[in-house]
């Protein structure tokens, strides 16, 4: 592991938060977010990970900022593919455009909050049965199969234990209050659908989790280098779903990209658990090749998808805004 100064965790937890304070602030008013508005939001969460990165280059040294941006692209390009859940979820609680990013605000506060949690069990669990490695590699593949056989295209709202737990214990309206979670009807405290949509957002994450923590533990087993580089690609997800509505069906090989990386880090998982566990003359796979790896095969998919679009290009695409 890294030596890591204090100083610089709390320069980042303190990024954060005060982030986070911004963005609330200049969303406090719900409306519709706009392209160009994404835009912005988007290149400030891009510059905002990739001036951390250099710090993390000059502070923790060369190998703690490749490993840093390598878990923060990967995980800033598996965050792509939950796009496609978020708006399934948006489609089947018809959830209005100027509530949205509410929704994924809350959705980004939870998936800060579990990913450590997950995140610490996993560099804890990796520590200390490092032929755990296999299994998350194991996951990773079988991910890879699923992406390439478009099974997340099925992700279905309703069926989330989450949201069916909630639902037996909490009495619901059909009708949205602004962005109130509860109001008061008949004399009885009851839920609204905005709660609903934020407890199937948080349950998706937790999905979303199963992949994302082997991943970036193939990359590195530091806490450092994983938290900050989940987080700080969580921090732009709501940014990038406004950015993209409408556009993310024209990247349709993107999907067998995904799944490309997926499969080449379960690879390099099983390399790394090899040469840990069975023989240390096994290679592994430097961070250096994995972020290598990761813009060519991200970069050649989107590259495809536009030179070569689909027929039903034309098409309203999936992520419309209504």
């Amino acid at each position: 592991m890294f030596d890591v100064p204090l100083w610089l965790w709390v320069a980042f937890a303190a990024t954060v938060v005060i982030a986070l304070a911004v963005d609330l602030l200049a969303h406090r008013d719900a409306h519709v977010i706009g392209f160009k508005e994404a835009a912005r939001w988007s290149v400030a969460w891009v510059g905002l990970a990739v001036v951390f990165g250099i710090v993390v280059f000059a502070v923790v040294g060369r190998d703690a900022g490749v490993e840093y941006t390598t878990a923060w692209l990967l995980e800033k390009s598996l965050s792509v593919d939950n796009l496609f859940v978020f708006a399934l979820i948006f489609g089947y609680f018809k959830v209005p455009a100027e509530y949205q990013h509410r929704v994924l605000f809350y959705g980004v506060m939870g998936a800060l909050f579990f990913r450590a949690i997950f995140l610490a069990l996993g560099v804890a669990v990796v520590s200390q049965f490092t032929a755990i490695l296999f299994v998350f590699a194991a996951i990773l593949l079988y991910s890879a199969y699923k992406l390439l056989k478009g099974d997340d295209d099925d992700y279905d709202p309703s069926t989330s234990f989450a949201l069916r737990l909630m639902r037996k214990f909490v009495p619901m309206t059909d009708e949205y209050h602004g962005t109130k979670f509860f109001i008061r009807e008949a004399g009885k405290r009851v839920g609204t659908p905005m709660l609903a949509v934020v407890v199937a957002i948080e349950a998706a994450d937790l999905l979303f989790a199963v992949d994302s923590v082997p991943a970036v533990l193939a990359v590195s087993d530091d806490p450092f280098i994983v938290y900050t580089s989940n987080a700080s690609a969580i921090l732009g997800l709501r940014a990038l779903y406004f950015l993209l509505a409408g556009m993310l069906d024209r990247f349709h090989h993107l999907g067998t990209g995904l799944a490309l990386i997926l499969a080449f880090i379960g690879v390099k998982l099983i390399l790394q658990a090899a040469h840990k566990t069975i023989d240390a003359s096994i290679p592994e796979i430097p961070s250096p090749v994995s972020l290598a790896v990761i813009v060519v095969v991200l970069a050649g998919s989107v590259g495809l998808s536009l030179l070569r679009p689909r027929h039903d290009a034309d098409e309203p695409a999936a992520l419309e805004q209504k």
